[in-house]
Protein backbone atom coordinates (compact mmCIF):
# COMPACT_ATOMS: atom_id res chain seq x y z
CA UNK A 1 0.00 0.00 0.00
CA UNK A 2 1.45 3.53 -1.03
CA UNK A 3 1.83 6.42 1.24
CA UNK A 4 2.57 4.08 4.22
CA UNK A 5 3.89 5.85 7.15
CA UNK A 6 4.99 4.43 11.14
CA UNK A 7 5.38 5.98 13.84
CA UNK A 8 6.82 4.60 17.63
CA UNK A 9 4.47 5.56 20.37
CA UNK A 10 6.13 3.73 23.36
CA UNK A 11 9.37 1.70 23.63
CA UNK A 12 9.78 -0.27 27.13
CA UNK A 13 12.32 -2.35 28.35
CA UNK A 14 11.35 -5.80 29.68
CA UNK A 15 13.57 -7.96 32.16
CA UNK A 16 13.10 -12.21 32.44
CA UNK A 17 14.40 -14.09 35.22
CA UNK A 18 16.87 -16.90 34.24
CA UNK A 19 19.07 -18.97 35.78
CA UNK A 20 22.20 -17.18 34.76
CA UNK A 21 20.42 -13.80 35.32
CA UNK A 22 18.56 -10.97 34.13
CA UNK A 23 17.59 -10.66 30.20
CA UNK A 24 16.75 -7.88 28.25
CA UNK A 25 14.84 -7.00 26.15
CA UNK A 26 12.81 -3.75 24.89
CA UNK A 27 9.45 -3.74 23.47
CA UNK A 28 8.32 -1.21 21.25
CA UNK A 29 4.73 -0.35 20.41
CA UNK A 30 4.65 0.94 16.86
CA UNK A 31 1.38 2.72 14.74
CA UNK A 32 0.86 2.38 10.65
CA UNK A 33 -1.04 4.86 8.63
CA UNK A 34 -1.78 6.62 5.36
CA UNK A 35 -4.05 9.46 7.12
CA UNK A 36 -6.68 8.78 4.57
CA UNK A 37 -8.74 6.24 6.47
CA UNK A 38 -6.40 2.98 6.80
CA UNK A 39 -4.22 2.14 10.69
CA UNK A 40 -2.28 -0.66 11.45
CA UNK A 41 -1.17 -1.06 15.01
CA UNK A 42 1.98 -3.59 16.23
CA UNK A 43 4.13 -4.83 18.92
CA UNK A 44 7.86 -5.62 18.80
CA UNK A 45 10.30 -7.32 20.86
CA UNK A 46 14.19 -7.60 20.33
CA UNK A 47 17.52 -7.45 22.32
CA UNK A 48 18.33 -3.98 20.03
CA UNK A 49 16.25 -1.44 19.74
CA UNK A 50 16.25 -1.15 16.19
CA UNK A 51 15.17 -4.84 15.01
CA UNK A 52 12.19 -4.02 18.06
CA UNK A 53 11.26 -1.70 15.81
CA UNK A 54 11.44 -2.94 12.71
CA UNK A 55 9.31 -5.99 13.90
CA UNK A 56 6.63 -3.91 15.17
CA UNK A 57 6.42 -2.01 11.57
CA UNK A 58 5.82 -5.52 10.10
CA UNK A 59 3.28 -6.68 12.64
CA UNK A 60 1.89 -3.17 12.39
CA UNK A 61 1.69 -4.00 8.53
CA UNK A 62 0.06 -7.16 8.78
CA UNK A 63 -2.91 -5.70 11.25
CA UNK A 64 -3.92 -2.63 8.75
CA UNK A 65 -7.43 -1.80 8.13
CA UNK A 66 -9.29 0.45 6.81
CA UNK A 67 -12.03 2.40 8.86
CA UNK A 68 -15.46 4.12 8.15
CA UNK A 69 -15.19 8.54 8.58
CA UNK A 70 -18.14 10.72 8.17
CA UNK A 71 -19.70 13.35 9.83
CA UNK A 72 -21.59 11.97 12.75
CA UNK A 73 -21.85 15.03 14.34
CA UNK A 74 -25.56 16.87 14.45
CA UNK A 75 -23.74 20.04 15.06
CA UNK A 76 -22.02 20.41 11.40
CA UNK A 77 -24.00 18.25 9.06
CA UNK A 78 -21.15 19.56 6.35
CA UNK A 79 -21.44 15.80 4.56
CA UNK A 80 -17.40 15.97 4.53
CA UNK A 81 -15.36 12.74 6.00
CA UNK A 82 -13.57 14.23 8.87
CA UNK A 83 -14.89 12.50 12.14
CA UNK A 84 -16.18 8.94 13.07
CA UNK A 85 -19.90 8.41 11.65
CA UNK A 86 -21.68 7.55 15.43
CA UNK A 87 -20.46 7.20 18.57
CA UNK A 88 -18.30 4.09 18.96
CA UNK A 89 -16.13 2.27 22.20
CA UNK A 90 -12.79 0.66 22.55
CA UNK A 91 -11.48 -0.88 25.45
CA UNK A 92 -8.17 -2.79 26.33
CA UNK A 93 -6.99 -3.65 29.88
CA UNK A 94 -8.42 -1.30 32.41
CA UNK A 95 -8.34 1.58 29.83
CA UNK A 96 -12.11 2.61 27.73
CA UNK A 97 -12.66 5.14 25.57
CA UNK A 98 -15.60 6.28 23.98
CA UNK A 99 -14.93 8.34 20.31
CA UNK A 100 -18.18 10.84 19.84
CA UNK A 101 -18.52 12.65 16.30
CA UNK A 102 -17.32 16.16 16.44
CA UNK A 103 -18.37 19.54 14.45
CA UNK A 104 -15.76 20.39 11.42
CA UNK A 105 -12.96 22.67 12.77
CA UNK A 106 -12.49 20.72 16.58
CA UNK A 107 -9.64 19.36 16.19
CA UNK A 108 -8.83 16.29 18.09
CA UNK A 109 -9.91 16.60 21.73
CA UNK A 110 -8.16 13.48 23.55
CA UNK A 111 -4.81 12.56 25.05
CA UNK A 112 -1.49 12.25 23.28
CA UNK A 113 -1.45 8.73 22.36
CA UNK A 114 -4.54 8.38 21.14
CA UNK A 115 -4.36 11.63 19.25
CA UNK A 116 -1.11 10.19 17.36
CA UNK A 117 -3.68 6.93 16.86
CA UNK A 118 -6.55 9.25 15.06
CA UNK A 119 -3.88 11.47 13.04
CA UNK A 120 -2.72 8.50 11.45
CA UNK A 121 -5.92 6.95 10.55
CA UNK A 122 -6.93 10.69 9.26
CA UNK A 123 -9.73 11.33 11.92
CA UNK A 124 -9.55 15.72 12.13
CA UNK A 125 -11.83 15.99 14.70
CA UNK A 126 -13.24 13.91 17.42
CA UNK A 127 -14.29 14.31 20.83
CA UNK A 128 -13.38 11.55 23.62
CA UNK A 129 -13.90 9.69 26.74
CA UNK A 130 -12.09 8.18 28.39
CA UNK A 131 -11.73 5.90 31.45
CA UNK A 132 -9.24 3.50 33.47
CA UNK A 133 -5.36 3.84 33.41
CA UNK A 134 -4.74 5.85 30.57
CA UNK A 135 -0.89 6.28 31.29
CA UNK A 136 -0.66 2.78 29.88
CA UNK A 137 0.42 4.02 26.55
CA UNK A 138 0.08 0.45 25.30
CA UNK A 139 -3.60 -0.56 26.17
CA UNK A 140 -4.62 3.52 25.08
CA UNK A 141 -3.16 3.00 22.20
CA UNK A 142 -5.26 -0.56 21.51
CA UNK A 143 -8.41 0.80 22.94
CA UNK A 144 -8.47 3.26 20.78
CA UNK A 145 -7.36 0.88 17.72
CA UNK A 146 -10.24 -1.55 19.18
CA UNK A 147 -12.54 1.86 19.18
CA UNK A 148 -11.52 2.68 15.41
CA UNK A 149 -12.15 -1.21 14.65
CA UNK A 150 -15.52 -0.82 16.09
CA UNK A 151 -16.72 1.90 12.90
CA UNK A 152 -17.26 -0.96 10.46
CA UNK A 153 -19.64 -2.60 12.45
CA UNK A 154 -22.65 -1.87 12.04
CA UNK A 155 -24.75 -0.92 14.96
CA UNK A 156 -28.24 -2.48 16.18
Amino acid sequence: MPGLEDEVLDINMVQRMTDSGRRVKFRTTVIVGNRDGFIGLGEGKDVQVGMAIKKGIENAKLNLFQIKRGCGSWECGCGNIHTVPFEVQGESGSVRITLIPAPRGLGIAAGDTAKKVMDMAGIRDVWTRTSGSTRTTLNFAKATYNALRNTINVRA
